[in-house]
């Protein structure tokens, strides 16, 4: 006869005191399997037994383990010293002795024993065994922690055992507390060592990360002075070319120095002679006039002697003087020549002094470089060796081709999981992965409670049961809500919170009974699943880190681009040339770039090198049953995203480092976006300093930190040109 009230759970009441803490293990695996040998059975209305009543039992019936187990004890004359010890005791069932051949001292005395090999088992032996291949056979050991599943069913026998052989309990029992005692231990040390082999895996990956940027930046800077080195010598070769070209120069013009003096030494020369024959055709003639005029007069001869002495003597003298001036000056050239040939020897020295200069200072520059060079790759060699202990000493890169056999879907599902993401993406991969794995698994949740501190949607202290979505499901549920929140914002004509929205769907869609059932299994979910971009902004809303007008803002977008492309698209074909595509973005978003509409138009999938294909637009605003969009959609999220830390930074760039007060804001916002409506700048400075508007005056100044971390959170854009503000609600429910 069972007890019928044990183990059951508590109601749901809300007059119930606080949940108690979570059972033990034990007792989790008991529910565990309770629930699974009888699905049918609603423990919360109709509790299952737990333990047996020591009053209803037979006589024949023994109980241990605090009511749990049940061994037959026989009749009431017979006790359990009746019982035979094995091998003693012979059924009719017999085993083969687990001894090696050699070991038995018949054998080894070479005496054959007349005992058989075979020794039979006691039943009570049999129903011990047959009892542990029973609860082994029934463990799941699919799970985790299979061995400590495994070392339950030996524990019960081990107990049983000590509660037959009572003479004996008290020393099994200490045997059995001390290994207890070793194992949790031990248990202990390894969750200890986990925790350190997490740690020494984190310091490992950021140690290889320095290394490789290490590396890339080695390889970058080895590159640049390879590129520099050849480029000085280069310059190096070119020099010594223009400094053999002015050498030749110079010989030139010394061969050509050298031939113009001696052909100024022959002119002087013949000059000599020349001038020699003048003088004495001179002489000639005036001895010619003289004997002439002589014998014209008839002079007297004594004077014309003496006349011819003195003239004779000045002809000497003058002949003398003459052969000193050439002998001084016969080496002597034009001043002209001179200075020309001087000129340009100092121009040919200029040029030489400045081209040995730098000829010098390239040379330093080269001894510079060498060293530089040299000092590289002493540091190349340490980091290399540096990065040998590391890798010998550190915990090597995972193989991540192995998640394939593990991952559900198989090696095909592992590639379009993994393809282009770095090693923290793959560990997120694989998280979200396990983690829906142990989600599903879940039964219940763990309620928060109802403080005031607990979201309004987790507020319950009942049972909360787990509904197991699917990532698909989540997204429907998302896309029904906003639909349904817009919708009624709309009717209403004001906003709504969206935590008290999100509940009160649930309410009137499945009741109070179960709302909290679907808000639980949905906060879970998203929580789980951040990689992906429709539950990671809902989730992002829901907890406050993001204002509710960012996905507006996103939708508006959308539907704004979508309506120019549709009034393009005058033929209703569905598709759009280059140039017609670019226009409609630029007239949807007149405030972006150049750059950032080609970024928007490579998005969309258009190629260059074929100009002539179109693009088909509506695909482009597709979405899968996950919540995936198409690249164009994702590159205007990223564009917003930029824009919106380009707009941060503006602002953090005016305000300073000082405490910042409303009127300092407003002024920053005022330069930062001189478009911005006086409207959308109150309901700033409102947010910003948790303050009414007639109260900003009198508002105390916040640190310049605590400002710029409440501004992200909103849905902060530049309104320089104010084109798509007044596109209503139609265009974003039509998205």
């Amino acid at each position: 006869m069972a007890d019928a009230g044990a183990g059951s759970l508590p109601g749901g009441d809300s007059a119930l005191p606080p949940p108690l803490p979570p059972p033990p293990p034990e007792e989790q695996e008991l529910s565990r399997r309770l629930r699974r040998l009888y699905p049918a059975v609603n423990q919360a209305e109709t509790p299952l037994p737990r333990a047996w009543s020591p009053k209803d039992k037979y006589n024949y019936i023994g109980l241990s383990q605090g009511n749990l187990r049940v061994h037959y004890k026989g009749r009431q004359e017979r006790s359990s010293s009746h019982l035979s010890s094995w091998p003693a005791y012979t059924p009719s069932h017999t085993v083969l002795l687990k001894r090696k051949p050699c070991d038995r001292p018949e054998l080894k005395s070479g005496i054959k024993s007349p005992v058989g090999l075979l020794t039979s088992k006691p039943r009570y032996l049999e129903m011990l065994e047959s009892h542990l291949r029973t609860e082994l056979q029934a463990l799941d050991l699919t799970k985790g922690r299979v061995q400590e599943l495994r070392l339950q069913p030996y524990r019960e026998v081990f107990e049983l055992f000590m509660e037959e052989f009572r003479t004996y309990k008290p020393l099994l029992a200490s045997i059995k507390k001390e290994y207890e005692i070793t194992l949790a231990h031990l248990r202990e040390k390894i969750y200890s060592l986990e925790s350190v082999n997490a740690f020494l895996v984190t310091a490992s990956d950021q140690c290889t990360q320095t290394i490789l940027a290490f590396q890339e930046q080695e390889k970058v800077e080895i590159a640049q002075l390879k590129k520099e080195r050849i480029y000085l010598l280069k310059l190096i070769d070119e020099m010594k070319e223009e400094k053999c070209s002015l050498e030749i120069q110079v010989s030139k013009l010394r061969k050509a120095v050298a031939e113009e003096n001696l052909r100024y030494l022959n002119e002087r020369d013949a000059r000599k002679l020349l001038l020699l024959d003048l003088n004495e055709m001179y002489r000639l003639k005036e001895e010619m006039k003289l004997t002439k005029v002589q014998d014209e007069k008839g002079e007297d001869p004594v004077t014309l002697t003496l006349a011819l002495k003195t003239a004779r003597r000045d002809l000497t003298k003058a002949q003398v003087e003459l052969n000193t001036m050439k002998a001084n000056y016969g080496d002597v050239v034009p001043r002209r020549d001179f200075e020309s040939q001087e000129k340009k020897f100092n121009e040919l020295l200029e040029k030489m002094t400045v081209l040995e200069t730098d000829f010098q200072d390239l040379q330093e520059d080269y001894n510079t470089m060498l060293d530089v060079h040299r000092q590289i790759a002493e540091e190349r060699d340490q980091f290399y060796n540096e990065l040998i202990n590391v890798q010998r000493i550190s915990t090597p890169r995972p193989d991540w081709d192995k998640c394939a056999e593990v991952i559900s879907g198989g090696p095909e599902r592992w590639n379009t999981l993994s393809e282009g993401k770095t090693s923290d993406q793959l560990v997120d991969v694989l998280l979200e992965d396990l983690g829906a794995l142990i989600l599903r698994e879940k039964e219940t949740f763990a309620p928060m409670g109802k403080s005031e501190k607990v979201p309004i949607y987790l507020r319950y202290d009942g049972m909360v049961r787990n509904k197991k979505l699917t990532k698909k499901e989540v997204v429907a549920l998302l896309r029904e809500i906003w639909r349904e929140k817009i919708t009624i914002d709309q009717q209403k004509g004001k906003r709504s919170s969206l935590p008290e929205f999100f509940l009160n769907y649930f309410q009137r869609k499945y009741g109070d009974s179960f709302a909290f059932d679907w808000t639980y299994t949905t906060y879970e979910m998203m929580k789980l699943y951040r990689s992906n971009e429709a539950m990671s902004l809902f989730f992002n809303i829901l907890t406050g880190n993001l204002d509710e007008g960012i996905y507006h803002t996103q939708l508006q977008q959308l539907g704004t681009l979508l309506k120019e492309l549709t009034n393009v698209d005058t033929a209703n074909s569905g598709q759009l040339t280059s140039e017609q595509f670019i226009g409609a973005l630029k007239a949807a978003f007149p405030l972006k770039t150049d750059e950032q509409i080609q970024e928007l138009v490579d998005a969309a999938g258009y190629r260059p090198e074929t100009p002539e294909e179109f693009i088909l637009y509506r695909l482009l605003f597709l979405e899968d049953e996950e919540g995936k969009t198409e690249p164009l959609v994702l590159k205007l999220k990223d564009q917003y995203i930029n824009e919106k830390q380009t707009y941060l930074r503006d602002l953090r760039a005016e305000l300073g480092n000082m405490e910042v007060r409303p009127d300092d804001l407003r002024a920053a916002f005022c330069i930062v976006d001189p478009g911005l409506l006086d409207q959308t700048l109150e309901s700033y400075l409102t947010h910003v300093f948790q303050t009414s508007g007639e109260q900003l005056d009198s508002a105390f100044s916040l640190p310049v930190e605590m400002v710029m971390q409440r501004l992200v959170s909103l849905d902060l854009r530049r309104q320089g040109a104010l084109s798509g503000e007044a596109r209503g609600a139609e265009e974003t429910e039509s998205v």
